[in-house]
């Protein structure tokens, strides 16, 4: 017979198979007690305990309603049976504070977000766990730690922002950063900077376009961490909290069916995911998201990966930065459900991959619906590109590869004389000087992971340069990493970067650089002996933080080209 204060499992499945340590038997009164003076029953108590991990905070509209949406979840849990615990990790907004110190704790801030989760869930012993979402780091970052973790689990994203309304047509941040650079040139006056900013991001949600946090969310919606179709529902829209509540459901139909992220994070599902990215012009961030995600789930998954399936994947969807629409018009056209449905019927995605309904893929996405004549996700008789936006340059200036984004309007080759710049501060002010020139190779080294550290977004110097008009002129090549919302030629992510002493810290002014992306080459204009001389003679910048945070992060960081995971010393 059971101890008194031990509950008879429950019949079938056991719903408690960790939390029962920390809630069940005369040695945990202790606990209870404590539990209680929170406001838990017994009858919460002798329930499955289900974390809720909220990335809420009131810096950014990209995540501050995540309050309302966390109680949705919680109602969903405890309607289903289980009993949720709500907890929060940080967030760090990518827009606020791009072009500015603050933007190296970007990067970082994954992988803290990612432990700190995966602390609680271990410290508290959860029995499955939702994750809610908003700005970009907190999205791969959550997934992160369910994989890690390897919970039933729900990762649910916040939604993105409306679009603004100026001067008669839809404006997202994108429009404000490029109009930064339109005022240095003169284009614009003050009070214009001034009322475009006013109206460019309306209310709660992230940023508007497929820039990375929209990218992120689609991407789990077709890995299949997220369900199809909810991640996509703007954040202010009345069927958000329908989808939170039902997000606290499956939570605890995985539980009951024992499934867990090892059995949807396949190889299979991380092509869909990059695929999702290729057609929806989404994110060179994807590349280091998804890469470290893999690693994570034990999945092999390489660069050279995300090439193959974007060159065999068609650019569906016209949307910001390059294209038309933003994220919210491409919910109401059919989501990222017909985006599926599109390229199933092209037998470009893996459609018996499982997701976290336990239903396939292919399952879910007969289920999508086409607004009529809607012009978002284009037929695939007429893709915008009949291959996706990701490719992946090699050469002498990075022999591990580099990442450029071609959404199909932009040049693809480039040569000119190098104008490098040590940091994104120094780039920013030859820009605003108006200092470059057409057919400039702007170069901004030692903003990588472990140089910046944290491998800055480069935004505000990439939208500048769009803005002062030289877009089709000048091409950029950084170590560092760009937004979503940078468009034009530039290439990011190459590596080895300049503090691991790659060819990159060789370049000097004036040296001749090719950028050929339908040859997929990075090359500097330089015969193998004299960039071996340069770098002989090349000393390692010092290292800009001796503790902390930071400094861990710059000793544990890996390559950008194994997603800038941080790995513990063998």
């Amino acid at each position: 017979m059971a101890n008194a204060l031990t509950p008879e499992p429950p019949s079938g499945a056991d719903l408690k198979p960790r939390s029962r340590a920390i809630t069940s038997g005369r040695r945990q009164a202790g606990a209870r007690a404590m539990f209680k003076a929170v406001g838990y029953t017994d009858a919460d108590l002798e329930r499955p305990l289900i974390g809720v991990a909220n990335t809420w905070i009131e810096t950014m509209p990209c995540n501050i309603h995540l309050r309302s949406l966390a109680a949705a979840v919680k109602e969903g849990i405890r309607a289903a049976g289980g009993t949720p615990m709500e907890f929060n990790t940080i967030a760090i907004s990518d827009g606020e504070t791009m072009g500015t110190e603050g933007m190296r704790a970007s990067l970082i801030s994954r992988e803290v977000i990612a432990d700190s989760i995966e602390l609680v869930c271990r410290g508290q012993l959860f029995d499955a766990v939702v994750a809610v979402v908003g700005c970009d780091k907190t999205i791969p970052g959550a997934a992160m730690a369910l994989a890690r973790l390897n919970l039933p689990a729900v990762l649910l994203y916040g939604g993105t922002i409306a679009a603004g309304q100026y001067q008669g047509r839809a404006v997202t941040i994108q429009d404000v950063f490029e109009a930064i650079g339109a005022h240095a040139a003169g284009r614009i006056n003050d009070a214009e900077l001034r009322a475009l900013e006013d109206v460019a991001c309306p209310g709660a949600g992230a940023c508007g376009g497929q820039y990375t946090a929209n990218t992120m969310a689609t991407a789990m919606e077709m890995i299949g961490l997220s369900p199809l179709g909810a991640n996509g529902i703007p954040a202010l829209a009345p069927d958000k909290e329908a989808a939170a509540r039902r997000a606290g459901e499956l939570a605890m139909a995985a539980l009951r069916a024992n499934l867990r992220p090892a059995d949807i994070l396949t190889r299979a599902a991380f092509e869909n995911a990059i695929a999702a990215v290729a057609a929806s012009g989404g994110s060179t961030n994807a590349v280091l998201h998804l890469l470290a995600l893999a690693r994570e789930a034990g999945v092999e998954l390489t660069l050279e990966d995300f090439h193959a399936v974007s060159a065999r994947t068609p650019l569906l969807a016209d949307l910001k930065p390059a294209g038309r629409f933003v994220a919210a018009d491409m919910h109401a056209a059919g989501g990222v459900p017909l985006l599926a449905q599109r390229l199933l019927a092209a037998g470009r995605l893996h459609g018996e991959a499982r997701t976290i309904t336990g239903r396939t893929l292919a399952e879910e996405a007969a289920h999508a619906r086409e607004a009529p004549g809607q012009e978002v996700i284009r037929p695939l008789a007429r893709p915008i590109k009949a291959t996706g936006g990701i490719v992946i340059l090699r050469g002498n200036l990075a022999p591990q590869g580099a990442v450029v984004k071609l959404s199909g309007h932009e040049r693809q080759t480039h040569r000119g004389p190098a104008r490098v710049f040590e940091s994104e501060e120094d780039a920013m002010a030859a820009v605003t000087a108006r200092a470059l020139r057409p057919g400039d190779v702007v170069v901004i080294r030692n903003e990588g992971p472990r140089g910046g550290p944290g491998m800055r977004e480069m935004l505000s110097v990439t939208a500048a340069i769009v803005g002062e008009g030289l877009g089709e002129s000048v091409a950029l090549l950084t170590d560092g990493r760009f937004s979503g919302a940078t468009r034009g030629l530039m290439v990011g992510h190459v590596a080895p970067e300049a503090a691991r002493g790659g060819p990159i810290a060789a370049l000097r002014d004036g040296d001749i650089i090719v950028i050929d992306a339908a040859a997929r080459q990075l090359e500097v204009e330089l015969s193998p002996a004299e960039i071996a001389a340069r770098l002989a003679a090349w000393r390692p910048p010092a290292a800009r933080d001796r503790g902390g945070v930071f400094a861990k992060y710059a000793a544990l960081v890996q390559s950008a080209a194994e997603g800038a995971i941080t790995v513990p010393p063998s």
